[in-house]
């Protein structure tokens, strides 16, 4: 309902206790710690970098412990688990975990250290099969690789690059040296790869038998082996099934620290708090006997922050109103249904100083075009169930994602209610069923009346209606601006910018009604109008028009440039045109949801009564609806927020207010049950 009021609180307290106070602090979580002045006199800062990364490392150590853990023996999760939020617990068990930390750590440090051996016996498997694999195309050599000959004959191994036939290699040998013809070839294997030769010839002609072969690109193997290689595969093998050992009994050494994983989540989290508690800790002004910490509580919270430091420490604590030329971070506080559109206004911007919080305003026209939109009674009671399971069945689930959550359930209501005004049912899918499967026949206007009308039978109605709540929408806007000149007692402005708009508008559109334009859309008698209208009308579009011209530009006080600048106020009408237009998505995406739905059912119908014919129905039925609801939920959801953001947004507000940070143990895994007040 609005932006929480802020309050800048300075805390002097004997520096003693300043770890346990910002614990305390750190705990409620209602304060915004700012940055304090650098020229205090006689006062300077802890330097706290050596132990905030002790504790961030110990953090990480035992991250990484739950991620091994988490590898090795994955914890049973179910489909919801990114619902379920972080788990509450105890203090008295978080502080037990915590008087283990060192043990808990020991246990860290033995896991990492188990998985960094796994991650050396894995590499030494992968250099162990890479040998093997160099050793396989010499599978058919029975003499070990390194094997040079006797003392008469010589012994060379290679390989060509080419796949190479006997006849083309003792061709070389031969172009090379005739008397090298005695020497004996063998082609150990051959492919794509190369071809892979044992050749045998005299002493005394080796050198030029393997220079002949040069010539044709051959070259020795880089790693010989002194064993026969079969035999040297057969020892790789083992020597990586022992590295497989080893890893097996690493992977169990593991397992059996599952039992510490909840340790190791709370004990994550307490250093990860004491690291946040140390960047604070470095950042406050101390004495040798005295420090300052300074920040920004809301209003409702400091009476409590003050009553619980009182209790346990020396302290004085003092308040004071946020000066104007200050930024103070922004907090909303609004009530159950307004604060599921919370998320919408933070992702546009956060009210700026002076500006309303428009979330209240907002969540109405948010849940009311939502449902517009969608339009189908069972879609909408269909989210409406799901969104509330889920919000119910897990109440721990982040404050965005319940927030979330909530809108769309609100929005299925809207939808069930715009479902039920226009007789949609998963589209005709009554009046299919009912003509199909039980040869009923269906009267005009189908079994379920719609209580309202049914858009797809006259559209222009729904087009006429989407613009009039578009109008209402703008003019809410407009009338928030007003609102806010009224506050600041700009009444000139308030005059000018919104009174003379209320005023052109509602005359051109006391024209508009009842000419012959709107006759032909709105399908209605002109006559029905009395003339009056129109005439009134035309007053006061000229009151408004004239009034715009000549105040529009009163900043400037040259009157031709006051003038122009009028005239170019006045041409933002086609602005408001525009806008109003926007409001033409309401049919399309209202039309679009009955349209496919339909067209669903009819193609599941196509195949008759039988029994074959009911199972197509179910199968269409439920994957085109599934779809069709998938695609006009999104729709819904991306144009809702445009006509927030462009139409209704751009009338009165900026956003741009900086979030409130507050300083609490920002926890990954668990929360500790805390007095926190906000």
């Amino acid at each position: 309902m609005a932006v929480l009021q802020m309050q800048k609180v300075s805390i002097c307290a004997l520096k003693r206790d300043r770890k346990a106070i910002l614990e305390k602090i750190q705990a409620m979580g209602v304060m915004e710690v700012s940055q304090i002045q650098e020229d205090m006199d006689g006062l300077e800062k802890m330097n706290t970098q050596t132990a905030r990364s002790m504790f961030e490392k110990n953090a990480a150590s035992a991250d990484m412990a739950l991620g091994i853990l988490a590898e090795y023996v994955p914890e049973k999760t179910s489909m919801f688990a990114g619902l379920e939020g972080k788990k509450l617990v105890d203090k008295n068990v978080f502080e037990q975990a915590v008087e283990r930390k060192d043990k808990v750590m020991s246990v860290a440090a033995t896991v990492i250290s188990q998985q960094k051996k796994i991650g050396e016996y894995r590499a030494n498997i992968q250099k162990l099969e890479n040998q093997i694999e160099s050793l396989e195309p010499w599978m058919n050599l029975d003499v070990p690789m390194a094997y040079r000959g006797t003392r008469t004959t010589a012994f060379l191994l290679g390989t060509f690059s080419q796949e190479l036939s006997l006849e083309e290699i003792y061709g070389m040998i031969l172009e090379g040296d005739a008397e090298g013809a005695g020497a004996d070839v063998t082609i150990l294997s051959a492919g794509k790869d190369g071809t892979y030769v044992a050749v045998l010839c005299l002493r005394e002609d080796e050198e030029k038998v393997e220079e002949a072969l040069r010539k044709g690109g051959f070259s020795k193997p880089s790693q010989l082996t002194a064993q026969v290689p079969a035999r040297a595969k057969e020892s790789l093998l083992s020597q990586i099934q022992g590295q497989k050992a080893e890893i097996e009994s690493c992977q169990e050494e593991i397992r059996r620290y599952a039992y510490e994983r909840t340790n190791l989540k709370l004990v994550s989290d307490y250093f990860r708090a004491r690291a946040q508690k140390y960047e604070v800790l470095g950042t406050l002004p101390q004495s040798k006997s005295t420090f300052l910490i300074s920040g920004y509580v809301p209003k409702k919270a400091v009476g409590v922050l003050d009553k619980a430091l009182n209790e346990k420490f020396v302290m004085s604590m003092e308040v004071e109103e946020i000066p104007e030329e200050e930024d103070a971070p922004v907090l909303l506080k609004n009530n159950k249904f307004t604060e599921s559109v919370e998320g919408i206004v933070e992702s546009f911007g956060l009210p700026a100083k002076g500006e309303i919080d428009p979330t209240a305003i907002m969540s109405f026209f948010y849940v009311f075009f939502f449902g517009l939109m969608l339009s189908d009674a069972a879609y909408g009671l269909l989210v409406f169930l799901v969104c509330f399971i889920l919000v119910k069945k897990f109440p721990r689930m982040s404050s965005s994602m319940r927030k979330s959550l909530k809108l769309f359930m609100y929005g299925g209501i809207s939808t069930l209610i715009w479902g039920i005004l226009f007789g949609g049912y998963f589209g005709d899918a009554i009046d299919v069923v009912a003509r199909t499967f039980f040869h009923v026949d269906v009267p005009e206007g189908g079994l379920v009346k719609a209580l309202w009308f049914v858009p797809l039978n006259d559209p222009m109605k729904l087009l006429l209606f989407s613009m009039a709540f578009g109008l209402i929408h703008l003019f809410t806007g407009l009338g928030i601006k007003g609102y806010l000149l009224v506050r600041d007692k700009k009444y000139l402005d308030f005059f000018c910018d919104v009174v003379l708009w209320f005023v052109f508008l509602i005359g051109l559109l006391l024209m508009l009604i009842p000419s012959s334009l709107f006759a032909s859309i709105s399908q209605m008698d002109p006559s029905v109008f009395p003339p009056v209208m129109s005439s009134a009308g035309k007053v006061l579009a000229v009151i408004g028009l004239v009034g715009l011209v000549l105040m529009s530009g009163r900043s400037s006080k040259n009157v031709v440039v006051r003038l122009a600048l009028g005239l170019y106020d006045v041409y933002n009408v086609t602005g408001w045109l525009s806008d109003v237009l926007s409001y033409s998505r309401l049919l399309a995406l209202g039309l679009a949801t009955g349209v496919i739905a339909s067209v669903v059912n009819q193609m599941g119908s196509m195949f008759g009564d039988g029994i074959l014919g009911a199972i197509i129905f179910i199968l269409v039925f439920i994957i085109g609806h599934a779809m069709n609801l998938a695609i006009n939920l999104l729709g819904a959801y991306v144009h809702t927020n445009r006509l927030q953001y462009v139409e209704f947004f751009g009338k009165f507000y900026e956003g741009g207010g900086r979030p409130f940070e507050p300083f609490f143990a920002n926890t990954k895994y668990v929360d500790v049950k805390e007095e926190t007040q906000l």
